[in-house]
This record gives C-alpha cells, structure tokens and sequence, in this order.
C-alpha cells in the first residue's frame, strides 16, 4: 500500500507559496497552446486569433470552474458567504463548470471575430486531456478526490485525510480523461473527422462524461452532498446531460459530414 503524504505547496519562498495545482494550471494550459499551433491548427484565421483567444479560455476556465463548484456543489455554502466566492485559492473548482465556461467564451470570442465557435472548441477539446491529465495528478498530490475505502493491492492511503486504504480514483481519472481520452481524440482527428467543426468537440463529451461516469462508482462523494438522484454523485448526475449532448453533437455533425 503506497503512503500519500505529499506537501500541496510545490514552491514556497518565505510567504509566497505555489501550489501543486496551480501549476497544473499552468503547464496543462502551456502545453496546449503550444500543441494546438504546432501541430492542431490548420486554419490560418484561427492561427492568427488563438494568441488572443487563450485570454478568453483562462477567464472561462477559472470564472466558469468556480462559479460551477459553487453552484454545483456548495451553493448553501456560498449563499451565505458571498465574499468567499471570490477565495480561489482556497479550493473548489468545478470541471464542468470550467467546460461551460470555456464554451460561453468560445461562442463570444467566435462571434466578436465572426468565426464558428466550434473550431475552437475543437482544438480545445484535442488539448483538454492534457490539461485534465495533470489536475487530476494535483489532486492526488494534494490528497482530494480521494477514493473509496479499499483493499485493493494498489490501494493509497492518504493521511492527511484519515487512516484508510482508499482507491486512489484521481490516477483512474489521470489515465481515462487524461491518456486515453487524447490517445482517442488523436485517433479520430487523424482520420480528417476535423472537417466538420463540432464532431471532436462531440467526441470530448461523449468520451470524457463516460469515463468520469465510470471513475465516480470508485470515488467517493461530496461530503456536504452525498449521494443524490438513484445513489449517483452530482458529478454523475451532470456527465449524464454532457453526454446526451455530445451525443447528440456527434449525430448531428456526422449527418453534416456525409453531406460533404
């Protein structure tokens, strides 16, 4: 059984401290900007754009995940302590929540430079496990998101949160969302599916709402929330809607690409 005691705090120089998870952030966001123009970005008009669309992608990132977390997750909470909303640093970002958000400034930014939306969230949806991939690594190393008491050979036991083995649930969702997700998405991308703005996009959802689907049945639940609806988390509940759309974003663009 491996023991997670890792320091959170990755830098700290006398009072200034930089987090694990901020630096997820950080590399997730820098390796995708420099993937998506090395190697994604076929387009010269999105090429031109993407410098200044990345701006737009960080505010709905960290405005969207926030805001989801809140609303999602901890809206008693925040009710009643407004001013705590604005306390990022204290945790609680929502991926969904992230995902909306990077969708809303997608849609204005698209809109503003008369493009189509979907050919940046495409090139998003192609980087985004890589981001996904590193978050889900902070979250172990900060010892959140922790699975469901086990005993499991590989069971992790985190003890800055109790003396139990647990799944360690955050590596499942690391080689899911992560890995396989790009592995996926890389696949399709090569077979030209990006002709049609919106199928990748499809794809993310689908793939990525049912991984997340899988990876909560072993981790375990909100504490201020529980089970909810037929003894599913709330991450469950909304990777069922993000599914139905990619789903339905699959069909509907698949019908556009045989037109082609």
């Amino acid at each position: 059984m491996f023991i997670n005691n890792f320091d959170p705090v990755a830098i700290e120089i006398l009072t200034f401290e930089i987090r694990w998870y901020s630096l997820a952030y950080i590399i997730g966001i820098l390796i995708g900007w420099i993937l998506s123009k090395k190697v994604f970005i076929t387009d010269e008009k999105i090429f031109q754009k993407f410098d200044d669309y990345i701006t737009y992608l960080i505010l709905g990132i960290i405005i969207g995940g926030r805001l989801g977390y809140v609303s999602f997750y901890n809206l008693d909470y925040y009710s009643n302590n407004l001013i705590d909303i604005l306390k990022i640093w204290e945790g609680g970002m929502s991926f969904h929540g992230g995902l909306i958000g990077v969708i809303l400034v997608s849609i204005l930014f698209a809109k503003k430079n008369q493009q189509n939306s979907f050919n940046y969230l495409d090139i998003v949806a192609l980087v985004a496990p890589i981001g996904i991939f590193f978050g889900r690594i902070s979250n172990f190393i900060n010892s959140e998101l922790y699975g469901n008491i086990t005993n499991v050979p590989w069971a992790v036991q985190f003890i800055q949160i109790d003396n139990f083995s647990r799944h360690p649930s955050q590596l499942y969702e690391a080689v899911l969302e992560g890995i396989v997700l790009f592995l996926i998405l890389l696949h399709f991308q090569k077979k030209e599916y990006l002709k049609v703005p919106g199928l990748i996009s499809g794809l993310f959802l689908t793939f990525y709402s049912l991984f997340r689907f899988l990876t909560e049945f072993f981790r375990a639940p909100d504490e201020q929330l529980g089970y909810l609806l037929l003894n599913l988390t709330m991450g469950q509940i909304i990777s069922i809607i993000f599914f139905l759309i990619g789903t339905y974003l699959i069909i509907k663009k698949n019908e556009n690409r045989k037109k082609i």
